[in-house]
Formats: C-alpha cells, structure tokens, sequence
C-alpha cells in the first residue's frame, strides 16, 4: 500500500499543452532547445579548451613584453 500522494510532486509535462500550441509558437520552442543544446556544446568544448588558451594568452604576453 503507498502513502499518500503529495499533490506538489505529482508529474507535469514541461510543455503541457503543446497539442494546442500553433505551429509558430512550436517551432519557437524547438529553435530555443537547439540554441540550448549549441550554448551547452560550445560551453563544453570551451571549457576544455580554456587551459590551452590562457597559456597562450600568457605566453603572447611574456612574448611581447621581451619584444620591447
């Protein structure tokens, strides 16, 4: 036999009433997952990379202070 239910965690559907929703406002929410799921690949990507490009950054400028 289980508990009672509470009714806060009762399962919703993020987007409860896309049946109803037109084709504009579908194809909104599709291009803002997309540009999510970029933003998340890029930050990803950039993070590993972040390493790499500070020592760059620091090695140019050891580069050109020796220059002067």
């Amino acid at each position: 036999m289980m508990g009672p239910r509470c009714p806060f965690l009762a399962p919703m559907p993020l987007l409860p009433r896309w049946r109803y929703m037109t084709e504009d406002a579908k194809a909104m929410v599709r291009r803002g997952a997309v540009s999510a799921l970029v933003v998340v690949l890029v930050l990803l990507v950039f993070r590993s990379l972040l390493p790499w490009v500070a020592l760059l950054l620091v090695g140019w400028w050891i580069w050109s202070a020796l220059r002067r």
